[in-house]
């Protein structure tokens, strides 16, 4: 996959765009006043694998929260989300944030955007431009009677001049939409027309089922053809279940940085001779628990002896099932016949002494 090339801006300890890995994003959703909470919070998302971590500051108690929180984590990038008031913005750059993520034309006039600027330039801090279809300028939605991908990149592009004006070119830039097909043809026009990061994902996308499906979706197109450099999948859902899809769905991409377990089971049907559903339900939980899901490799769970012993042969290490037995395969050679109550522990005794360094 060749990615689009990007200025690169640093977040943090974290490398977005210019060629780095794709990182994954997300948001705490607990009242940033309540410090304790928030932290445990960022502690949880941290050790799903984010790599960056947002927090609204909605006032300037919150951002003194922030500056307790950051001395509390100094070794995950924060991002302070900010609306309206310019003076939250100054306070969390003062207090060491690693991003700042405004929308300038409702921070004020051009003094206080100003002021933001020479201070995060000052501290070496980017700031993520972002553009959601369903918040749009009004005199844009006149203009062009909805929030189309010319639209938001005239948005973001008003606003990107509105940075470069006053000497400040550390941007990331997000266009949003909840519409899966308007996110993928909104960020494909920003990334054809200027050479800024782009953060990805499709927003308010829904409860985990749902969301998760438009947010593959729309990755699936825009990282396929070279777009995108760091995403946060929005679900309506523990934030560190937003975390967890991310990686599944850059793994699923084969996005460089993000290989892990691949688990291959079939769909299941009348020839099926072991109970595969929840076999492999358990299977993956076991995995998890014992900390294998980050090992470049495929398994394979199949069902019956018609296709079974072929794809199992094609992994790193398989079952093909049988009436309460299975065969367990490894790099196309069988290795013995197992009973059907031993599979799991056997696959997952075979990983850890074959792969696990």
């Amino acid at each position: 996959m060749v990615r689009r090339s990007t200025k690169g801006v640093t977040v943090g300890n974290v490398m977005i765009g210019g060629g780095a890995r794709i990182s994954v994003q997300s948001m705490t959703n607990t009242d940033t006043h309540n410090a304790q909470a928030t932290i445990e919070q960022i502690v949880a998302l941290k050790n799903a694998g984010c790599d960056i971590v947002r927090i609204a500051v909605p006032d300037i108690e919150a951002a003194e929260t922030v500056k307790y929180i950051k001395s509390r984590i100094p070794d995950i990038p924060l991002v302070a989300d900010i609306h309206f008031d310019y003076r939250i913005a100054l306070k969390c750059a003062e207090y060491g944030v690693d991003k700042i993520r405004i929308n300038p034309g409702n921070i004020g006039d051009e003094e206080r955007v100003r002021a933001v600027c020479a201070a995060c330039r000052e501290r070496k801090i980017p700031i993520r431009i972002g553009v959601n279809g369903g918040s749009l300028e009004k005199h844009l939605l006149e203009k062009y009677g909805a929030p189309t991908p010319e639209a938001l990149f005239e948005s973001a592009e008003g606003h990107i001049r509105l940075l470069n004006k006053f000497d400040f070119d550390d941007i990331v830039i997000s266009v949003k939409s909840s519409d899966v097909s308007s996110a993928i043809a909104a960020c494909r026009y920003v990334a054809e027309r200027c050479i800024y990061p782009l953060h990805i994902g499709v927003t308010e996308a829904g409860s985990s089922r749902m969301g998760i499906i438009k947010n593959a979706a729309a990755l699936g197109a825009l990282i396929g053809s070279g777009i995108g450099d760091t995403v946060r999948i929005s679900l309506t859902e523990d934030p560190t279940e937003e975390v967890r899809a991310a990686k599944d769905i850059l793994r699923a991409l084969g996005c460089e940085g993000h290989e892990g377990m691949d688990v291959v089971s079939c769909p299941t049907c009348g020839r099926t001779k072991i109970d595969l559903v929840p076999l492999v339900a358990a299977f993956e939980a076991a995995a998890r628990t014992e900390g294998l899901t980050h090992l470049p490799i495929k398994v394979a769970l199949m069902g019956c002896v018609v296709n079974g012993p072929g794809e199992a042969r094609e992994a790193d290490v398989g079952i093909a099932g049988g009436k309460g037995e299975a065969l367990l395969f490894a790099h196309g050679e069988t290795i013995k016949k197992i009973n059907e109550d031993e599979i799991i522990p056997t696959l997952i005794s075979y990983i850890k002494e074959n792969f696990l360094k």
